[in-house]
């Protein structure tokens, strides 16, 4: 079989990273390519990569990230509240595999949405399954979904994502529809899989929101007993990078 042909059954089996591999190889002069043992290796390795990468952005692709944003874009300092030691906690993911949450608090324009979406793209370059939702978009894919029929539909769709991001809590009125589906939310994931959620509101105004002793009771017990809460604080980053261009 020449190499023409072992390429062209490459990309039929779609191994597509052993593919550019092996070609990358066969534009190496002879004295410079890799000895069978080690070749092999080689395209097995690169196969691997190109799944992994195959795998994160189709990630990427379904939790529609509402901000481009990377950890390494984070700015951590005492005036933020926010410490280099506590991104790298978060950096490593072991939230994640312990079904914590993380709320994430501050002022308009402090970079809760930011840093949520940098965890989300972290989450899904770590292999796991996220989905990025404000209130307003949560309230719109509820109602829909009770007019067509799919509501335990959607439910089971979120349920498979090892990582929801609710964002901007507290903008939108929250009806008794919302507060019961967040409440199943948070008890059908509760020390298994992670929500982070972002708010203006600080986390002892939430009770006043929900605005249901009762469910809110429910809610906010199952919100935050297993949180990590990041009280984001500072100017306004929109602001400040408006100085900067000016």
């Amino acid at each position: 079989m020449n190499t023409t042909q072992t390429l062209e059954q490459m990309k039929q089996l779609r191994l597509l990273g052993m593919h550019q591999s092996y070609h990358a190889q066969l534009e190496l002069p002879l004295d410079k390519q890799l000895d069978s043992h080690e070749l092999i290796g080689s395209l097995l390795q690169a196969e691997m990569l190109n799944r992994a990468n195959e795998k994160t952005a189709y990630y990427l692709k379904l939790a529609k990230l509402r901000l481009p944003a990377t950890l390494d874009q984070i700015e951590c300092s005492a005036a933020r509240n926010l410490t280099k030691a506590q991104l790298s906690l978060l950096a490593e993911g072991r939230y994640l595999n312990q079904g914590e949450n993380i709320l994430i608090t501050g002022a308009t324009g402090c970079g809760k949405s930011f840093l949520a979406c940098a965890l989300g793209h972290q989450a899904c370059l770590q292999g796991y399954k996220t989905i990025y939702l404000n209130l307003n978009r949560l309230i719109e894919k509820i109602t829909l979904s009770k007019l067509d029929g799919s509501y335990i539909k959607f439910l089971n769709h979120l349920e498979r994502q090892t990582l929801i991001i609710l964002d901007d809590f507290g903008l939108a009125p929250m009806t008794q529809e919302i507060r019961l589906t967040l409440l199943q939310l948070l008890e059908d994931r509760y020390g298994r899989k992670s929500i982070i959620v972002t708010s203006q509101l600080p986390v002892a105004k939430w009770y006043e929101y929900i605005n249901d002793p009762t469910l809110a009771d429910a809610i906010m017990d199952r919100m935050t007993a297993n949180a990590m809460r990041l009280d984001l604080k500072g100017e306004s980053l929109r602001r400040k990078k408006s100085k900067t261009n000016q």
